[in-house]
């Protein structure tokens, strides 16, 4: 597997994606187009939107009105759960959304982790290496839609007969495989991954927990990757090395961030996580503190980073943009 362009531009320094949280409303896609001409504008290299049929907006049909408003924003999945839709359609759309956005699109998938949703939706909620199964099933068969030939597979949970995709993609998107487990997920970034998405479990605002340890853990998560890029024959540069951070809130002073985060009512996010985790799932910052952070990450290892901000927190992201990413190096 050759290094994609995009990958390749870690060679010039750090990038910033933001994973934009789309509000419950009906203006909030005409919104969103905003949103990404602002985004470009400010300089980020990626907007990406999650995937969450009973909470959120459409990816698909987001990141398409994204598409037609921008020209270098790169616009992917933060990430879609395997199990959500058939890989022919999961093929379809994607080489779609590239090709309307001229090469532009990031293919972003996981194995899935709210449980709540699936029995919304009665789809099977089977252990996580099962899941990861069926993860390898989609990445292979999308791979094999793409293919230019008339594909057939007949898996453990997805079936294929004689079909392709026409026209695929001009050149196979990167793809993006989320989270953090060492053994399995990132064994499963080595295999098939352009690029991973991970985060440390003692976030940025947990009490009693050092920078240090931080830093440490994410060091680590990036050796376990390198380790499984090693034993699989992929130089290590193949693979961007990307860290999430969940919905951030940023102010000049800490203070005045607190006091931001605590007057959101997750109880309403659309946000899977901020609905589930509540006030512990917002990491508020002053920028002298998100600067030290991410300069710890950076330090770590990481190389991209997206981070959730709320559609409407226009304040997070002008910081984030003008205060916060030129001082990451």
């Amino acid at each position: 597997m050759a290094r994609h362009p995009w990958v390749a531009k870690a060679d010039d320094g750090v990038r910033w994606g933001m994973q934009v949280v789309v509000p419950a409303r009906r203006d909030a896609l005409p919104d969103l187009m905003t949103v990404a001409s602002e985004m470009e504008t400010l300089g980020f290299d990626s907007m990406f939107v999650m995937d969450h049929p009973a909470l959120h907006a459409d990816p698909y049909i987001a990141l398409a009105g994204a598409a037609a408003v921008t020209e270098k924003l790169y616009l992917g999945q933060l990430v879609m759960a395997a199990t959500y839709r058939h890989p022919a359609f999961v093929a379809r759309m994607q080489a779609d959304l590239d090709n309307l956005s001229s090469g532009r699109s990031i293919l972003g998938v996981g194995s899935g982790w709210f449980q709540a949703e699936y029995n919304m939706m009665h789809i099977d909620f089977p252990s996580i290496g099962r899941r990861q199964k069926d993860l390898d099933e989609l990445i292979e068969v999308i791979e094999g839609l793409w293919s230019g030939r008339l594909y057939t597979h007949g898996g453990e949970t997805f079936e294929i007969t004689e079909m392709a995709i026409d026209p695929p993609p001009e050149r196979r998107p990167p793809v993006l495989v989320g989270g953090s487990g060492k053994k399995g997920t990132l064994r499963q970034v080595a295999t098939w991954g352009d690029a991973c998405n991970i985060q440390e479990t003692r976030k940025l605002n947990v009490a009693g927990v050092t920078d240090a340890e931080r830093f440490a853990e994410i060091a680590e998560i990036f050796a376990a990757l390198d380790g499984h890029l090693d034993d699989l024959g992929r130089p290590r540069n193949e693979v961007l090395k990307s860290h999430f951070t969940t919905m951030l809130v940023l102010a000049p002073t800490q203070a005045e961030a607190d006091q931001r985060a605590d007057a959101v009512d997750t109880s309403k996010s659309t946000s899977a996580g901020a609905r589930s985790n509540g006030r512990s799932f917002l990491a508020a910052a002053s920028v002298d503190r998100a600067i030290a952070y991410y300069q710890g990450l950076r330090a770590a290892g990481a190389q991209y980073f997206v981070v959730q901000v709320d559609q409407d927190d226009r304040e997070t992201m002008q910081l984030l943009a003008n205060a916060v990413m030129p001082n990451i190096m």
